[in-house]
Formats: structure tokens, C-alpha cells, sequence
């Protein structure tokens, strides 16, 4: 027996394409949400793995600064005790240099000459005194510019004639004075005692090269 298909067989054709080309989309969309959701899977986990290495970072930022802080705090208090060290350093350094400006002034001052009144501001040593002629005052600068250990820089502020009675009412013409003088403090002096003995290397190190 023969069978005879009448249906038009080039429909059946087309369904069959339109139903394998909605089941490719189907399956080609499944396919590709489940790529983006597991796309959005991984970045989630980076983002979160980051979020929890920048709360990472930032704890220990904060633990730095900390420690830095502290440290800041220690130099300060080092800083203020190596200055404080200074200062007792240079006060027992010190304490001996109103005997040396004594005995300086003993050793310097010539004959004909005496002071009134002596203040000592920090390195700054004022006199007032009385000389005979102004080659006395003159003799005074000339020994503490040139010959003394503990006074420099000589300055003389002014110096005026002026006429004293004695006892027996004798009137003498003497020049009242006023200076102002350096006092070389200890340190100072070992730091010049070690120039010179420094400045032989260097010239023989400069003169090598050479």
C-alpha cells in the first residue's frame, strides 16, 4: 500500500528551522547569563578580596602612624634632653669663667687705671672705669686685643675728661671710660685650640691632591 503525504512538506521544513533557531537562542541566552552571572560572581569576590585588603592596608596605616608619632614624641624628648644636658654641660663649664674674667682683668689692666662698675650679659662683659691719660685706655684695648685668653673684641663706648678733687683738694683732670669686651667662654677656646691642629692635615691633604 502507497502512502501519500499531502501536507506541504517545505512548512513542516520551516517549523522545524524556527524551532531549532528559538531552541539555539534559548540555549545561547541561558549560556550567556550564566557566563555574566559568573562573571559577576568573580568580580564580586575581587571587589570583596580588595575591600578587605584596603581595610588591611588601612589598619596598618594607622598602626604606622602611630609608631611614627611615637617617635616623633621620643625626638622631641631626646632633642629636649640633650638640650637640657647642654645647658647643665655649659653651666658647669661656666661657672669658672667669672674668676678667669677677674684674674684677666687683673693681668691686662695697667697702671693708672680702675673700674667703677663691671656687668657681664650673657658673653657681653661692659666696663665703666677712670684712667689716668687715654694711653692708659689705649694700653687696655691693645692687651685685651692682643694678649688675652678670656677677653676679645675690644669696643670702646666712649671716654670723656673730667676733673676729681682729692683729699687735699687737689684737682686732677683723669677720663672717665666705658667699654664693652667679648668673653671668650671654654668651648670657644677648644674650638680654636682644635683649628690649628686640624688645618696641618688638611693643607697636606689639599697639597696631595695637588
Amino acid at each position: 500500500m502507497i502512502l501519500i503525504n499531502l501536507l506541504p512538506h517545505r512548512e513542516e521544513r520551516r517549523k522545524r528551522r524556527k524551532i531549532a533557531f528559538f531552541a539555539g537562542l534559548g540555549v545561547a541566552a541561558v549560556v550567556g547569563l550564566g557566563i555574566v552571572g559568573g562573571w559577576y560572581l568573580v568580580v564580586e569576590q575581587l571587589k570583596s578580596a580588595q575591600q578587605d585588603r584596603n581595610k588591611f592596608l588601612a589598619t596598618e596605616i594607622a598602626k604606622l602612624e602611630l609608631e611614627i608619632k611615637d617617635i616623633a614624641n621620643l625626638k622631641a624628648e631626646i632633642a629636649s634632653l640633650v638640650a637640657r644636658q647642654k645647658a647643665v654641660e655649659d653651666l658647669q663649664t661656666d661657672r669658672n669663667v667669672p674668676v678667669h674674667i677677674l684674674n684677666e682683668l687683673v693681668r691686662q689692666t695697667p697702671e693708672g687705671m680702675y673700674f667703677t662698675a663691671m656687668r657681664q650679659d650673657g658673653q657681653i662683659l661692659n666696663i665703666t672705669g677712670i684712667a689716668q691719660t687715654q694711653e692708659r685706655i689705649s694700653e687696655f684695648l691693645r692687651n685685651t686685643a692682643y694678649n688675652s685668653e678670656w677677653l676679645v673684641k675690644p669696643e670702646l663706648i666712649e671716654s670723656k675728661a673730667t676733673v676729681v678733687t682729692g683729699a687735699n683738694r687737689e684737682q686732677k683732670r683723669l677720663f672717665d671710660f666705658s667699654m664693652r669686651l667679648t668673653v671668650k667662654r671654654p668651648q670657644d677656646k677648644a674650638a680654636a685650640q682644635a683649628i690649628p691642629a686640624s688645618a696641618p692635615a688638611s693643607a697636606a691633604a689639599a697639597a696631595k691632591k695637588a
